[in-house]
């Protein structure tokens, strides 16, 4: 990837903020934003998405099984798919609501028990699983351990990312953007570095 077409999209995280708060970002022309829960995201967005059909959401938060019906009315992306029993879910209801999501394989890439996520060596049968389901996976996530040189990790999810011969990379936070960008990362959720502290 030369560095000259290389323009990672910053998807600004909103959550719990309220839609004044957001709002002057929106009018100055950004389109992405990251949302963690569904109910929230539906309440703040739906007038406004109605109003303005460049937006672009994404899920950035673990999706419940019982709430994928409703976040496929309101999110564009999913950045969270993290288990076989939510993909087949996806699947089932993007064919009743006729709709497509495009999707991101969460990677447990620490191999953290309290975190969601594909084990690394489950990927390619996981991979393999959603693409028979018809799901339109674009790329790999990550949330690297904290405390810990994220650079190790980042650089582990392009080979991985690569190996699936996958274009998109979401990865990449307030505090490690700069480091994930180093290694290729294509969507960078940002939330403190843009709203500020939250409550």
């Amino acid at each position: 990837m030369s560095i000259n077409n290389y323009n990672p999209k910053i998807v600004a995280i909103s959550k719990t903020f309220k839609i004044d708060h957001i709002l002057p970002l929106i009018n100055f022309g950004h389109t992405d934003f990251g949302e963690n829960k569904v109910q929230e995201a539906l309440e703040k967005w739906k007038q406004v998405k109605e109003k303005n059909n460049k937006l672009k959401l994404h899920m950035v938060g673990k999706l419940q099984t019982n709430k994928v019906k409703n976040a496929l009315k309101i999110f564009e992306y999913i950045h969270s798919l993290d288990s076989l029993k939510l993909a087949e879910k996806i699947a089932k209801e993007q064919e009743n609501l006729k709709t497509k999501p495009k999707l991101f394989i969460q990677i447990n890439i620490g191999q953290e028990f309290q975190k969601s996520g594909i084990d690394v060596e489950k990927l390619s049968d996981f991979y393999q699983s959603c693409k028979n389901m018809s799901l339109e996976i674009v790329g790999t996530m990550c949330l690297p351990p904290e405390n810990q040189d994220s650079n190790i990790f980042f650089s582990k999810m392009k080979k991985l990312n690569q190996s699936l011969n996958l274009n998109e990379l979401s990865m990449g936070m307030s505090n490690d953007y700069l480091n994930a960008i180093k290694y290729s990362a294509t969507y960078l959720r940002i939330g403190s570095s843009i709203f500020g502290s939250r409550n």
